[in-house]
């Protein structure tokens, strides 16, 4: 059965994508929880509209995110976190402290999702931190770990 996609469905397609499913799964599954509903052709011209609207939205996400990873990829954010004489901190600093930093120093609002911290910073100093802003677009930034004078 020829269906079309009102919402992603992860491992079948995006929203406005005409896929072909067996008949019981979409009886069953993807009709009844309003994920998608069956394929006429006026509902596949409508789908045509809504993925070249798509499209266009991810073109535009694109350049959005390509110039935020131009201007984080000159930035150096400053952490302080409390840290010994050895220069390793009593905590660290996470993706969380990233976030919350980028949005005091550069006004720039991401979610902690796409900061890619392998394991949180332990230590003071400067370390690069990997940030995932779109799907084709993947940046650095620059973090200063500075222990904080009590």
């Amino acid at each position: 059965m020829r269906v079309i996609l009102r919402e992603d469905v992860q491992g079948l397609g995006k929203q406005g994508d005409i896929v072909t499913v067996a008949d019981g799964f979409a009886r069953n599954h993807l009709v009844p929880k309003g994920l998608a509903f069956r394929s006429t052709p006026g509902a596949e011209k409508q789908a045509e509209r809504t993925r070249e609207t798509r499209r266009l939205q991810d073109v535009r996400d694109m350049e959005i995110a390509q110039e935020m990873a131009d201007r984080l990829s000159s930035a150096t954010l400053a952490i302080s976190a409390r840290a010994g004489d050895e220069g390793k901190l009593f905590g660290s600093v996470t993706a969380a402290d990233v976030a919350r930093a980028l949005s005091e120093q550069l006004n720039i609002d991401l979610d902690r999702k796409v900061i890619y911290l392998e394991h949180p910073i332990r230590e003071v100093g400067e370390h690069k931190v990997p940030l995932g802003l779109h799907e084709e677009v993947q940046s650095e930034v620059s973090v200063e770990v500075i222990a904080a004078v009590d």
